[in-house]
């Protein structure tokens, strides 16, 4: 059984929006057990509230940096200190390891927008993101569920190296948008432009 841990960050504003994820994703999880894939879904509100020896939040970021395979991130109209920092633990990880897949979700705002909100919005736009919009619950989860369909089609595969084998018999192979320069002698030099 492959287990892909999922971890939603998100204000308590959006609680209705957490719970029928977390039903969906479980409905998900029932549909894809003869496929042999289990999806383990980590939402605060499940968490442990004992003391921490640093602080709870601390807690979270370990899990997100272990653990979560997907990471997705729901807002409203706002973003609270702890789910910016939870994004942040986020895409450091990512940018270090190639995980989590993270996945930002916008809902139309239904009242005023806080600065934290533009704030956010502006971070995940200077990082060359393009926004997910969605208008309730049910249209966040038919955006999230084509996501996992894509994934689970890719084996969830992370974002790494393929690994090939090619034997050498010119010095310059092209491999899609990729050239490789082998230079022969007493070792191999490659080059990848």
């Amino acid at each position: 059984m492959k287990k892909i841990t999922i971890f939603l960050a998100s204000s308590a504003e959006l609680k209705d929006q957490r719970e029928q994820l977390e039903r969906e994703i479980y409905r998900k999880c029932k549909a894809w057990f003869e496929k042999g894939i289990f999806l383990h879904l980590e939402i605060w509100e499940d968490l442990s509230a004992k003391i921490s020896p640093t602080r709870s939040q601390d807690e979270y970021n370990k899990l997100i940096k272990k653990e979560a395979d997907l990471f997705v991130l729901l807002a409203h109209t706002k973003v609270g200190i702890y789910t910016d920092e939870e994004f942040e633990q986020a895409y450091g990880v990512f940018k270090a390891e190639n995980k989590p897949y993270i996945f930002t979700y916008f809902m139309v705002p239904t009242a005023p927008v806080e600065p934290s909100l533009e704030a956010f919005r502006k971070k995940v736009n200077d990082l060359g993101h393009f926004e997910a919009i969605y208008t309730n619950g049910d249209d966040l989860w038919v955006k999230f569920n084509k996501e996992l369909d894509r994934l689970e089609q890719a084996g969830f595969e992370k974002n790494e190296f393929v690994k090939t084998t090619v034997n050498i018999t010119s010095r310059t192979i092209t491999q899609g948008k990729k050239s490789v320069y082998v230079e022969n002698g007493n070792g191999i030099t490659i080059n990848i432009q």
